[in-house]
């Protein structure tokens, strides 16, 4: 761990950008996002594929749905129990300013999980790791975030449920942003 920034209090009612940075800025939720974005899942077969116990991956859940990060996606009826659903869908758009305790937490949380994902990385030749501060005209910067989207968007239709038949495991992390001049 690099270290933890602490955000404001946020109870399970809170709604909009602080709520959904908050929901998002713990290595174990983006490790939710991503299972939720292949398929939708309930809280006990989260808990499964991230060796949770039931009661904390259905606390994490609360707080992403309430972040507004997931929705419910249905009902199954289990030994006499109803289990809901959950689905992430990525191209919902959300925007906003981060403040700097946000962003920071976000990022923190990012790495936590970068780290933790490069234990199972197979550095084969097929790799790609890019880390730049560059100055760049501004019909380039928008040209490469369009492709950048767009490839994005493409691994997230194509996600599948974890441990379907033909499919591999990846990892892949982008942040690009405009910084400000110092």
């Amino acid at each position: 761990m690099f270290g933890r920034v602490i955000l404001p209090n946020m109870s399970l009612g809170d709604r909009g950008e602080t709520a959904a940075l908050r929901a998002m800025a713990h290595p174990t939720r983006l490790r939710i996002l991503s299972l939720l974005t292949g398929a939708s899942m309930t809280a006990a077969e989260v808990a499964r594929e991230l060796g949770l116990t039931h009661a904390n991956a259905s606390y994490h859940l609360r707080n992403l749905l309430a972040a507004g990060m997931i929705t419910p996606d249905g009902e199954e009826r289990i030994r006499g129990g109803v289990a809901k659903r959950y689905r992430h869908d990525p191209g919902v758009e959300r925007r906003g300013k981060l403040t700097g305790a946000e962003s920071r937490a976000l990022f923190l949380a990012t790495a936590d999980e970068l780290i933790r994902r490069a234990a199972f990385g197979a550095w084969s030749e097929k790799k790609l790791m890019t880390d730049a501060e560059l100055w760049v005209e501004p019909e380039i910067w928008l040209a490469v975030q369009e492709r950048v989207t767009a490839a994005s968007n493409d691994l997230h239709a194509a996600a599948r449920a974890p441990r379907t038949p033909g499919t591999i495991r990846t990892s892949t992390s982008l942040a690009m942003f405009q910084m400000e001049t110092e």
